[in-house]
Formats: structure tokens, sequence, C-alpha cells
């Protein structure tokens, strides 16, 4: 990155930031969250852009069946308060009807009556009181006792009036039930007038197909213009308000292209550096095609510092190797192969991710490899294969022990990166407590394996070179400041860090647990498919649909452990090793 002072003369400062903006490659400092009244009040309608244009792609999606009317708004209409103001009118719409259908199945039983029948009882000196009872609880004697009038018999129920004096005491042994304001048929003509007015609404809301365009078009302006305002803000101003110091940054590949603006840029003056670690430049990654399909996956958790090495190149061929591992099946590498070259060729907007997917296909269709398993199956129990081509294949054990292996393996290049790292940027010493670290893994792994394989793995020699040499460099380089004995009982100090190794490396169990896992699942599904074979008529059918869809399911359900767990292995115990701090933020440039 380049540094760059500048200072601008501040009643051309918003149209300098316009031209940087079309610029497109300097990222100013600037704010980034609401820090005055107009700052918020952008936010907030930018942020109710976006809520509106989802709101109403997703609601579009949901009524795809429903035809779209061509509709003509006028210009200078606030297309995102109109979209805005129909969800309202829609809400209130269907919150209303929902209520008149409630009314009506309440008012539906008493029959039809004419409202002003009520009130003109009332008028010469009569109440009407209303009941609803079930048939055990009618009383026939009421007849006889009171002047009951039986408007509706529905449903097991009586639905009856008891006419009373208005100025008279009045009392009935059943509880008295509210009489609706309006008849069923009324309740249903606004239902229907409810109901056209919900539909004119959609079909008005589904036409704004057509102008989805010109509001992302608006939000995406209105975006610019608030990281504009941000970085007009952000500026210090000096000279009694007359000048304005910005300070950006760029690619420092992109120094002619940003030297030649400002040097044809009236009314201001600058000065460009080469960006220092202190200056605490915004971080742009630069990856190959492989790496850079990763950069999401490293992005979830944090960017380094300018001054820090990236390990996206490092981590990537382990991340699609781990995922592999963890699926644990051939032949759901074939489907996740087949859908992200769909994603990358059919969905345009996906095709980043849809490599990605591909990579990952590719990972789990290797290492499965390992142990023969195809979609539930061991492919040496289909294929007819000579006992020594059997024996070339993993068993449960092996697969165990591989996984471990594979962590020391992931461990000891992390200590390795950050051995020349530090080398590099310290010194040759700095770097000597990691190498030692690594030469006391391999030694204590080979020391282990050949006794649980009753063989020696490694000549005498080489192993007290590694165990001898490793210890030498751990206890006089871990401090590198001091004396000699300081530096010895530094080093003894460290060698505590022996119990962190050994849970590092019993983390990485859980690639083997996760693919033995869905390898279970899977050859759990092919024998609950295969048992229904036996069905007459529809077995095959049954068969094949359950080998499906539960081959799917337990394929969705593994990606997941295997998305996530290879993760954490990344963030924990390699970017730990490597000495990874990160703390850096994210390339932002002003464009348009």
């Amino acid at each position: 990155m380049t540094k760059y002072s500048i200072i601008a003369f501040q009643p051309e400062l918003m149209t300098f930031l316009d031209k940087l903006q079309e610029l497109g490659v300097m990222d100013i400092t600037r704010k980034s969250t609401a820090f005055d009244d107009m700052s918020r009040a952008k936010i907030e309608f930018s942020k109710n852009e976006k809520e509106t244009i989802k709101k109403l792609k997703y609601f579009i999606e949901k009524n795809k069946d429903v035809e779209a009317p061509k509709l003509t708004i006028s210009d200078g209409v606030n297309l995102t308060d109109m979209v805005n103001q129909l969800f309202t009118d829609l809400t209130a719409s269907q919150t209303k009807l929902a209520s008149l259908i409630r009314e009506k199945e309440e008012a539906f039983p008493w029959g039809e009556f004419e409202p002003s029948d009520v009130e003109r009882i009332h008028n010469i000196g009569l109440h009407a009181h209303f009941y609803q009872v079930s048939e055990k609880r009618y009383n026939p004697e009421w007849e006889s006792q009171y002047p009951i009038q039986i408007l509706n018999r529905q449903n097991g129920h009586y639905y009856f009036a008891v006419i009373s004096q208005a100025d008279e005491p009045f009392s009935f042994p059943v509880a008295e039930s509210k009489f609706p304001d309006q008849p069923a048929s009324e309740i249903l003509k606004g239902i229907e007038l409810l109901s056209a007015k919900i539909s004119s609404v959609t079909r008005q809301l589904i036409g704004m197909k057509d102008y989805i365009p010109e509001m992302e078009k608006k939000y995406n302006h209105d975006t610019q213009e608030l990281d504009k305002y941000f970085a007009y803000s952000s500026s210090a101003s000096e000279a009694e308000n007359t000048l304005s110091l910005l300070e950006g940054f760029a690619p420092s590949d992109n120094d002619a292209e940003v030297k030649q603006f400002l040097d044809d840029t009236d009314d201001i003056v600058y000065i460009s550096e080469a960006a220092k670690s202190e200056d605490n430049p915004p971080i742009k990654l630069k990856n190959n095609w492989f790496s850079k399909l990763f950069e999401p996956i490293g992005n979830l958790y944090i960017l380094p510092t300018y001054d820090e090495l990236d390990l996206t190149p490092y981590f990537a061929p382990f991340y699609m190797l781990f995922f592999g591992l963890c699926l644990g099946d051939m032949g759901y590498g074939i489907v996740l192969l087949i859908a992200g070259l769909i994603m990358t060729l059919k969905v345009p907007s996906m095709k980043e991710y849809g490599k990605l997917v591909i990579v990952l296909g590719i990972g789990t269709m290797i290492m499965p490899i390992l142990n023969g398993t195809f979609f539930g199956t061991k492919i040496y129990d289909v294929f007819n294969m000579p006992d020594n081509i059997k024996g070339m294949f993993f068993n449960d054990i092996q697969m165990f022990w591989f996984a471990i292996i594979f962590g020391v393996f992931q461990i000891v290049v992390a200590r390795l990166i950050s051995a020349v790292y530090q080398m590099k940027r310290k010194g040759w010493q700095h770097g000597m407590s990691n190498i030692g670290w690594c030469l006391i893994l391999i030694w204590i792994s080979l020391l282990y394996a050949g006794s649980q394989s009753g063989k020696e793995l490694a000549p005498a020699w080489m192993g007290y070179a590694f165990g001898c040499g490793g210890l030498i460099l751990v206890l006089f380089f871990s401090k590198t400041e001091g004396n000699i004995f300081k530096r010895f009982l530094g080093g003894i100090a460290s060698l505590y860090d022996i119990t962190g190794f050994f849970g590092d490396i019993l983390s990485y169990i859980r690639l083997f647990g996760l693919g033995a896992a869905g390898g279970c699942l899977g050859m759990v599904i092919n024998a609950m498919s295969l048992a229904l074979k036996g069905i007459p008529y529809a077995g095959w059918f049954l068969c094949i649909f359950l080998l499906i869809v539960g081959h799917i399911f337990v394929m969705l359900l593994s990606a997941l452990g295997a998305f996530v767990h290879p993760m954490r292995l990344t963030f924990v115990e390699f970017y730990k090793n490597a000495g990874f701090t990160g703390g850096g933020k994210e390339y932002r440039p002003l464009k348009k």
C-alpha cells in the first residue's frame, strides 16, 4: 500500500471526493458508524432501502405464480416509500380480513337480521338478551317461563333471544352471549372487498419487479454518498476551516494512476510514501486463483495486520483435504463437484462460491479413497478385488491414526511457517525455538509409531539428533534476550507447552470421528433401503426413493460438520501455532 497525505481546499472537498469515487482505488481513512444526526439519518435510510429491496424480492419469489401487471410510475416518486406503503396496506388489510373472518364465523349461527331491529326493540322500552347453549343444557320449560324466540339451531346448539322490560330487573339461568353487530351476509361483503383489495395490492407489489433495478441503483448511489459523507466528515479542518487534511491508501500497483489523477487535480497538495505498519493501512489480500477461493473462509475470522503473513495460501490445501476427510464419501464428492459446476455455469452471482464447492468436492473425492467409501459402501465389497488390493485400503484404526498424523503434520508446518517468518523479520535466532519444537514433535511421533508397529522407523542416531537437537533449541532460544542462564531458565519454563501440543494434536481426532459417523449413517441408509425391496409392487420405488432422500440428508448433515470443524482446526490449532495475531481492517476504496 502507498499512503497519501492530502491537503484540499475546504469548499472543493466534496467535489474532490466525488472524483476520488470515480477513480475507485483510494481508501480514505474515515468513520464507519453514525456520529451526528445527518449520518444517523443516512444510515437509517440506506438500511431501510436495503431491507425493502430484500423484502420485495422475497415477496415476489413467494408469489411467482401471480401474473405481474405493467405498472407506470411517475418520475420523482420515492419507490422505497411506495413499496413500504403497499406492504403496510397489505398487512393492515390481511389483519382486518382475519378479524372479519372470525366475526363471520361468530355471526353465521345467529342467522340473518337487521341491526336496526335491535335498536327498534330498545326504543319501545324493551331489551333483547341473546344466548347460546348446547342442546343438553337447553330446557324446553324456559319457553313457558320467558318470552323466548329461537333464532337458529346449528351444530348441537340453540341460538335464541329473550325479551324483557328495560326498566324491570331480569335474570336468566344462562350467561348472556355477545350478539354480532352485523349479520354474516354483510360481513361477507366486507370480506369480498378486502380480498379484492389484497389481490390488487399483491399485484401492484409483483408489478414492482420491473423497478427493482432502479431501486438497487438508488440504494447503491445513497450508499456511495454516505461513504463520501463519512470521508468528508472525517477530514481534519485547518486554517480557520479553509483547508481539509485527508489520509488515504491505495495499492502500490496503482501508484502511476493515482499520482496522475492527483497531479491533474487543482486546489490540492499531496505527499505519497510507502505505508508502514504504524499507519494501520487497510488490508487487500493478494492470492492465486486457488487460495483466493478460501479468502471468504479466512475473512470469517479476522484479517492479518499490514506487516503480518497472510495464512490463506497455507491453510487452503489443508482445509480442502480436511473437508474431504470429514465428509468421508467419494460419492458425496461427485455430487458436490456437479453442484459446484452448475453454480459456476448457471448462477453468475455465485460463481466464486461454485468454484469453492468444486474444490471441496475434489477434496472429498480424494480423501475417502483411503478407506474406499462410496455412498456408504466399501468399493472393495462391491467389486471383487484381490486381497493384496483390499489390503491397501485403511481400516478404522488406520484412519484414526492417519487423522492424528495429519494433525501433527499441519502443526509442524504451522511452526515452520512461524519460524521462517520470525527469522525474516527479527533475525535467525527468533525462529530457532519453533524449529526445535518441530524436531521434538517429529521425534516423539516416530518413537510412538515405532513402539506401536514393533519396528524401528528411523535410525537411532536420527532420533538422538532430532530429540536432543530440538531440546537444545527450545531450551536456549525460547527466550532471545538476556544472558545464557536467563535464556536457559526461560527454555525450561517453555517446556510446559508440550501439554498444549498434545491437546492440539488430539483435536484432530474429529477428522476421523466425523468421517466415520457419516460413513455409518450412509451404511444405515443402504441397509434400510435394501430392506424395502421385498415389498410387493412398490418395493424398488421405495428403495430408490429412500436411497436418494436418505443420502441427501446424510450428505447435508455431514457437510455442515465438514465445513465447521476444519474451520475450527484452522483458526485455533493452525493459526495459534503459526503465531497469527490479526486485527487488520478491510480495504474499502471510495468508489462508484
